[in-house]
């Protein structure tokens, strides 16, 4: 799945490299889902509702730099299976993903579109195994 930078991450990696800023260092990663895409402008309306959602810790409850493979030519994935609750309350479609700094509001850093949008019906469960997520710097 290919992501994009959001405008957080863009203007925080501007300033750190060509300003002398420091660049934010997140102490966690999450995993949220999206209906439509956030952009790199992070549209919350967009992200999932239902009452079965929550976002999900992308290090499964370790360091955060157990969430993600080393990188390799500007590669990266997931170092671990993320996996949701089932869906309680209504069909749903999920079409993008979004990787926060946060568990509830935070900010954006990465976001993109699922390979295939997922319509998740009640007691589905959306589980993404090793290196299904792949981030790379274009």
């Amino acid at each position: 799945m290919p992501g994009s930078a959001s405008d957080y991450l863009e203007n925080a990696l501007i300033n750190a490299t060509l300003r002398g800023a420091a660049f934010p260092t997140p102490s966690s990663l999450y995993l949220a889902l999206f209906t439509a895409d956030p952009t790199d402008a992070n549209v919350v309306a967009n992200e999932e509702t239902g009452q079965w959602y929550v976002r999900q810790d992308l290090a499964g409850g370790g360091p955060i730099n157990s969430a993600f493979t080393a990188p390799s030519n500007g590669v990266t994935s997931n170092a671990k299976v993320v996996t949701f609750a089932p869906v309680t309350d209504a069909q749903t479609t999920i079409t993008h993903y979004g990787i926060y700094d946060a568990s509830s509001g935070g900010n954006l850093l990465i976001h993109g579109p699922m390979t295939t949008a997922k319509t998740l019906l009640i007691d589905d469960v959306l589980s993404f195994a090793i290196g299904a997520l792949q981030i790379a710097a274009t």
